[in-house]
């Protein structure tokens, strides 16, 4: 069998470029709706209407009903991370199954791997809770990302 890439899901990459889409919009302080981004993004509006109830869930977003309604932040741009954007379509980051619960692997004891996945799946939590939404539409973060080394 080929092997597979581990990589992001469709559903966070979505709901990464739909919080952007919503914060652009959060600057002129009115709601954005999802017919717009829809548009503007090449996203299916069906599906921007899925990704956006967990992450009101999650109070990532707020809606406003009525004319001229929308969705906008639910706090400001600094102060929501990606993981808890990732989180909420996907629940808690964990690599492996043990990670979250060590029950649900009968080799846990004797594991030489465990260890490793727990850092691993540490530092990916870290990086993403490292940078904020307002990161992502900061024009100079590309650079500093680029200065500091990690890409």
């Amino acid at each position: 069998p080929e092997p597979q890439a581990v990589k992001l899901s469709r559903r966070v990459r979505y709901a990464l470029r739909l919080m952007i889409d919503i914060a652009r919009h959060a600057e002129d302080d009115r709601p954005v709706n999802l017919s717009q981004i829809a548009r503007s993004s090449q996203m299916p509006h069906r599906y921007l209407e899925q990704l956006v109830m967990p992450l009101r869930k999650a109070t990532l977003v707020k809606a406003t009903i009525g004319r001229g309604g929308g969705y906008s932040l639910g706090r400001p741009a600094g102060s929501i991370k990606i993981g808890q954007i990732v989180e909420a379509m996907t629940g808690p980051i964990q690599i492996v199954e043990c990670i979250g619960d060590p029950q649900t692997c009968a080799l846990i004891d004797d594991c030489q791997c465990h260890l490793l996945y727990s850092v691993i799946n540490q530092r990916i939590s870290q990086v993403l809770d490292d940078y904020s939404l307002a990161d992502l539409l900061d024009t100079s973060w590309p650079d500093r990302v680029h200065e500091e080394g990690l890409v």
